[in-house]
């Protein structure tokens, strides 16, 4: 009987999934954190926050949040230092700057082309 419970102490032990638990001072800081993860961009994944990835890139950037919220950074100063050691692409929503203004501007340039073009097509029917 021993034997059983040990063999299924074992098996149990192998299936149990280890979540990384972050500590902070205040509720505020701990929501600030899973904001951030929501807004930054996985380095390695093709389109998911760090929130839903499990890539080690991932995991090492979240546990660098947390370090930097307990040291008393600002949300912008976080976002800075993933953009400087990533690129732009790692935040979902980049700063306006001369590398970024067709990212910005061209969904509404390309549709004032498609309204500008669909009404000389009328006028000219």
């Amino acid at each position: 009987m021993k034997k059983i419970v040990l063999l299924n102490l074992l098996f149990s032990i192998c299936f149990i999934q280890g979540n990384e638990v972050y500590k902070f001072n205040s509720l505020e800081e701990e929501k600030r954190f899973y904001d951030l993860i929501h807004e930054i961009r996985c380095p390695k994944c093709t389109s998911g926050s760090i929130a839903s990835s499990n890539a080690p890139v991932s995991e090492d950037l979240k546990n660098k949040i947390a370090e930097l919220i307990n040291e008393g950074y600002s949300d912008q100063e976080i976002k800075e230092y993933a953009k400087d050691r990533f690129g732009n692409e790692v935040l979902y929503n980049p700063e306006v700057n001369s590398s970024t203004y067709l990212l910005w501007y061209g969904p509404f340039i390309f549709l004032f082309m498609i309204l500008t073009g669909f009404f000389f097509r009328r006028k000219s029917q």
